[in-house]
């Protein structure tokens, strides 16, 4: 069963995973295509680290994110092996945008990431809630009866 604290991490990552994804698609519209593969790629991120909050399941670096996603839920068959290929194509790109001083980013490329950010955000979420719905049982919110009760 999930607890409480694993449903709201992993709700506040999937909001994480959405806002990189409009920034994304909001650079890619206005020509800015290094940065919409830095958000792109940090979607894609934010969203596997939200179906790893459902384990409690964090690393130090984004090779072990990655890593563990991969052997845990792809090869697992939670997701299909496209995925990876998303994550890998986002991850190169990514490190080229940010750390290679003569990378051009294209058009093509920001436009085929912010898409395939879109796709994976979807698979996401999608297995997140049939999760939630599966395995979490919301507390009690129904006041307790008791003598404290005030009558009116």
């Amino acid at each position: 069963m999930l607890n409480e604290q694993q449903v709201i991490l992993s709700k506040l990552r999937l909001q994480s995973a959405n806002e990189d994804y409009i920034i994304a698609k909001s650079l890619l519209n206005d020509g800015h295509y290094k940065a919409a593969n830095n958000r792109a790629y940090y979607s894609v991120f934010h969203a596997i680290r939200a179906v790893l909050a459902l384990e409690s399941k964090d690393f130090k670096r984004h090779a072990q994110v990655i890593g563990y996603f991969n052997k845990e839920y792809i090869h697992a068959g939670h997701f299909e092996p496209r995925f990876f290929e998303i994550i890998k194509t986002a991850s190169r790109s990514r490190t080229n945008s940010d750390y290679e001083d003569y990378y051009i980013a294209t058009k093509e490329e920001a436009a085929e990431n912010v898409s395939n950010a879109k796709l994976f955000l979807t698979a996401t979420e999608s297995y997140v809630a049939h999760r939630m719905d599966q395995e979490y049982e919301p507390p009690d919110s129904s006041e307790p009866e008791g003598e404290d009760k005030l009558e009116p």
